[in-house]
């Protein structure tokens, strides 16, 4: 069967010095694995990050976040958490991606001890895309369910509510009439999310999942379709669908804000949002929010962010494209607090009540408290309409990410038997994790997405970006590291950044993974708590993708030989064919691992093969020069 080595061994070896930039390889090079392609377009990278980061979170987290850990005052950490951790990993994983050209399974060549990590990491993306669809499905049925001249969800008197139904056009008749007593009411809204849509009294809890909604079902069915289409071609359609889908929530989040803070009361949310309360900065909690947002906002050790930047050129400037979307990011969901609470500003004077009693965040914001409020707008289907599609753009480019993590990690692995047919196995993919989230669609559905949320990813994502941080600073070196960053993009990262993947970023992650350990708190949903065995079969979920690790590290010390020490060592170390993936980028100490290289100077040969000396040459010869040094100084 074809390998890499076999691919170089069977082609008639010619002295590099010999061979001119114009050679064409043998004709055997259809023997060897399909090339994985690039993205196709400019800004088909930076829009397709964007789209990744700038997600449901940034709607419906943070702004509930912000107003609850001290208003304006919460940017303050939030920043400092952006600086210490998010921008710093941000531009780890993306160096990473770049470097080698590979998956978040193959790019351990860089230390194959510690395979497990990629392993665990493609674990937690799946099950975070089998309900992360769910949730882009039911905004499909509240898109379709806008499409009407009167929103289904804005009277009672329907066969799903009871008499606790109360709408608001009766309470602002009761405000001049005769007082109502709400305390005990329920708005229509919230009776059409739980009662309609979920039909969530058709479960006991979540032993008794009930049966499948079909409605539901073939909305998650279309969801899946959306994203199979989309990511058919890999990144050359992904690539394109983002040209929309990460450009457009930003015209309609503009829309809803002019829309919102023309309102009457909008001030008052916006008042209630961002009044700084800087007692609030005391508090060890409010530190631990901000990097908890920055952390799930960014979707680092998600492996979505290395597998975009694993399809960039080798000298794509990701220094300056990281930059541009973090604080983009950081800007959006900024942006996105004042347009949610400029309408729930509105809403608490329109039902006379405090703002904080109509405040939610998740899926309450989504789909109960914002649907409601498009109700007492004049033209609620079309502002409705706009919301959904909102989200569903801010969702399916995510869910992109996600599938294009799991597909491009695999396909990575055996890429000569399935990068020919990417397309059958992103079908596959897509298939099973549609009938693995059928149980999402049944009456008792959403106990079970809770679970997912609340124990799929926040523990292990933890685990797993620790874990890099350290095995790239401490096993596979900083210095080694920044040197290929500099041969990569032409300067070494500054003081900032190796303290903060040395020190600052590691640390800060190891005491929220301990916070959320301590204050480790039950699930529930509403009222409903969930029993023993749901609890246990959630921290299994989330110790699973950490075990990852040591099984991975079990797998690779048994491959290698000598006693355990030797064979731990020999795992550690960087695979031979660990480095940039095309050969012209490998210049400096990476020439050397290149098969039939037969020159004691190979950055010469290399330059004599591919044309003058450019910039990233001269880096390259800097680069040399450097690790002569060094050896020069250990052998005195």
């Amino acid at each position: 069967l074809p390998s890499p080595i076999l691919c170089s061994l069977v082609q008639p070896v010619t002295p590099d010095l010999l061979v001119s930039p114009s050679s064409q390889d043998g004709d055997l090079g259809s023997e060897c694995p399909e090339d994985r392609g690039n993205w196709t377009g400019r800004l088909d990278f930076l829009l397709s990050c964007i789209g990744y980061c700038v997600g449901l979170g940034n709607v419906w987290r943070f702004p509930y976040r912000a107003y609850t850990n001290g208003g304006g005052a919460f940017l303050v950490p939030y920043f400092i958490m952006l600086a210490i951790c998010g921008i710093p990993i941000f531009f780890m994983e993306l160096s990473l991606g770049q470097f080698s050209s590979l998956g978040p399974l193959a790019v351990w060549k860089i230390s194959p001890l510690f395979k497990g990590i990629g392993m665990g990491t493609i674990l937690i993306v799946s099950l975070v895309a089998i309900y992360y669809n769910m949730i882009i499905a039911y905004v499909l049925f509240y898109l379709f369910a806008s499409l009407t001249s009167d929103l289904p969800w804005q009277h009672c008197g329907n066969w799903w509510n009871t008499d606790l139904c109360l709408d608001h056009h009766i309470i602002k008749a009761g405000n001049t009439t005769f007082p109502v007593n709400i305390t005990n009411t329920v708005s229509p809204s919230e009776e059409y999310w739980s009662r309609y849509v979920l039909h969530i009294q058709g479960s006991s809890g979540i032993g008794d999942p009930g049966r499948i909604r079909w409605n539901l079902c073939l909305c998650l069915l279309l969801s899946w379709t959306i994203v199979y289409l989309c990511i058919l071609k890999g990144v050359k359609s992904s690539g394109k669908v983002v040209y929309f889908t990460a450009t457009f929530p930003y015209l309609i989040l503009v829309m809803l804000l002019i829309r919102g803070v023309t309102l009457e009361g909008a001030w008052k949310g916006i008042q209630f949002y961002l009044t700084p309360q800087f007692d609030h900065l005391l508090s060890s909690k409010v530190w631990i929010e901000a990097a908890l947002q920055i952390f799930y906002s960014l979707g680092v050790g998600f492996g979505g962010l290395l597998t975009f930047a694993s399809y960039n050129t080798f000298h794509q400037n990701i220094y300056r494209d990281t930059f541009i979307v973090t604080l983009g990011n950081a800007i959006t969901s900024i942006l996105a607090g004042f347009a949610i609470f400029s309408v729930l500003g509105y809403m608490s004077q329109e039902l006379g009540v405090p703002v904080n009693q109509v405040a939610k965040a998740g899926p309450g914001l989504a789909f109960v408290v914002y649907p409601q409020a498009m109700t007492m707008l004049p033209l609620s289907p079309f502002w409705s309409f706009l919301f959904f599609f909102m989200l569903l753009t801010l969702g399916l480019d995510s869910q992109f990410a996600f599938m294009e993590t799991i597909v491009t990690a695999v396909t990575d692995e055996f890429p000569y038997y399935l990068r020919p047919k990417k397309a059958s196995f992103s079908a596959v993919i897509c298939i099973a994790l549609f009938l693995m989230g059928l149980i999402l669609t049944t009456e008792g559905g959403m106990y079970w997405l809770v679970l997912l949320d609340d124990y799929s990813a926040g523990f292990g994502v933890m685990v797993v970006v620790i874990t890099t941080c350290l095995v790239v600073t401490r096993v596979y070196g900083m210095k080694r590291f920044c040197r290929d960053i500099h041969m990569m993009l032409g300067f070494k990262p500054g003081p900032y950044f190796r303290t903060c993947w040395m020190v600052l970023s590691p640390a800060t992650m190891m005491a929220l993974l301990m916070y959320n350990i301590i204050k480790y708190q039950p699930s529930e949903y509403g009222s409903y708590r969930f029993p023993a065995w749901a609890e246990v079969l959630g921290i299994l979920m989330g110790v699973l993708s950490c075990l990852m690790i040591p099984v991975g590290m079990v797998m690779a010390v048994l491959q290698e030989e000598g006693t355990l020490w030797e064979r731990i060592q020999q795992a550690s170390r960087p695979a031979m064919d660990w480095g940039p993936s095309l050969e012209e980028n490998r210049t400096g100490m990476y020439v050397t691992s290149l098969a039939g290289s037969q020159s004691p100077k190979p950055l010469m040969v290399h330059m004599r093969k591919y044309g003058g000396i450019t910039s990233y040459e001269n880096t390259a010869i800097e680069v040399d020069r450097e690790i002569e040094e060094e050896e020069s100084e250990e052998s005195m």
